[in-house]
């Protein structure tokens, strides 16, 4: 396949990715049910949580099934799930546990399947361009709500809530199953012509290529769970609950909100190339300190801002490093790992990203539910992020021994 055709397919990736990441749009959504079946905050915000949360296992098994069926067919099923429950979501009428199934459950699944598969994919098109690629590959998701949100706004005004979903539905199904349908694998061993690892590359790479249960019996691999987890949580609060927050602090209407969810999103997808690029350049740890000590000041300062700007720009670089971690991690595990099993490696680190939607977006919610104000959670968040700055500080790469092992493990797998 030629550089020209590989970068097709990075496009047919990105834009699959941005199907996908119309679920950061749940926000815009959560008021409009709130009021119709009198539903609290935190009921329907599991919906958004389950939902991730099932992402993040799912994923780990549609890595799995990737190594073994191939891209295609995992990314076919996973955009026929993501639509359909997302359509099935539409018979949700007074009926709480149907939301949680169709659009949390199913959707959920859907969206684990098809996330992983151009993450995969493209790490194996790309070995010159790790870091930009991860980050592309995952930077449509970021941008999902960015046309989702003000449509969704939209057509709930028009049609309502529940006929929203039923339109919304077809049409990720559709989108998904279009793009999914030019996922593939590169042949074994394929690296682009003339190109040689430099010797910076080749520093910050796994001597060879580590299985599943060779990774997990190192503690790099546990530690770069907790990086994602930790930045996860921070900014899936503020996604879960992003448009009610820019009404309460700027007085703003629902649909000034959801512009500025929309605006905002933009940070997620710009972060997601902009952090994974910088990545190549000052390594992947470097990278992540950068980012939690710019959102432990973000974060302090976000509930004593009341400017719509203030609020839309703050939001923005606070979804930049939320990005920032889905479009480094991906690089920074196949630089540890290797690039063979990714799949099924970075699938299972996914984990965190559900572990940590249960526990930033639900607490964040209950703060909220408890204290009247958003402040007591915003100002929390900013402190545990403080915190863990040293992590990424003192994580290093996998040793020699550490290959050795990964070798001895293959009978895990």
């Amino acid at each position: 396949m030629s550089n020209t055709n590989r970068w097709g397919l990075a496009a047919a990736g990105f834009l699959m990715q941005m199907a996908l990441g119309a679920v950061y749009a749940w926000s815009v959504f959560r008021i409009p049910l709130a009021k119709q079946f009198h539903w609290t905050i935190s009921q329907v915000t599991l919906t958004f949580t389950i939902c991730v949360f099932v992402l993040g296992i799912s994923a780990f098994f549609g890595g799995l099934w990737l190594n073994k069926k191939g891209p295609r067919v995992v990314a076919l099923t996973g955009g026929f799930l993501y639509g359909s429950g997302v359509f099935l979501a539409s018979f949700s009428a007074d009926k709480l546990w149907w939301l949680y199934l169709s659009y949390g459950l199913i959707g959920g699944v859907g969206l684990g399947f098809g996330y992983i598969v151009p993450i995969s994919v493209l790490v194996k098109w790309f070995p010159d361009r790790r870091g930009l690629i991860t980050g592309i590959a995952v930077a449509g998701f970021g941008a999902g709500a960015l046309v989702t949100a003000p449509l969704a706004t939209h057509l709930i005004q028009s049609v309502g809530v529940l006929q929203t979903f039923a339109y919304l539905g077809v049409g990720y199904l559709v989108a998904t199953m279009a793009t999914g349908f030019f996922m593939r694998n590169p042949p074994d061993g394929w690296k682009p012509a003339g190109w040689v690892p430099s010797t910076t590359q080749t520093r910050q790479r796994a001597a060879k290529d580590y299985t599943l249960g060779g990774a997990l019996s190192t503690w790099q691999w546990w530690a770069l769970w907790v990086l994602l987890f930790l930045n996860t949580s921070a900014g899936i609060s503020l996604i879960s609950q992003e448009s009610p927050i820019f009404q309460e602090l700027s007085k703003a209407s629902a649909v000034v909100a959801a512009s500025m969810v929309g605006i905002a999103s933009i940070g997620n997808a710009v972060g997601r190339i902009f952090w994974a690029s910088i990545s190549d350049a000052i390594t992947r740890r470097w990278t992540f300190t950068a980012m939690y000590v710019t959102q432990v000041f973000l974060f302090w300062f976000l509930p004593g801002t009341s400017s719509v700007i203030a609020l839309t720009v703050l939001s923005f670089i606070i979804l930049m490093c939320y990005g920032g971690g889905f479009g480094t991690m991906p690089a920074f595990t196949a630089d540890y790992f290797g690039a063979k099993n990714v799949g099924p490696i970075y699938g299972l680190m996914m984990t965190a990203w559900g572990c940590a939607s249960a526990f930033g977006s639900l607490l964040f919610a209950q703060l909220r539910q408890s204290s009247g104000s958003y402040a007591h959670g915003l100002h929390l968040i900013a402190g545990i992020m403080a915190i863990s700055v040293l992590l990424p500080i003192l994580v290093s790469p996998p040793k020699a021994q550490g290959a050795q092992g990964a070798e001895a493990s293959k009978k895990l797998i």
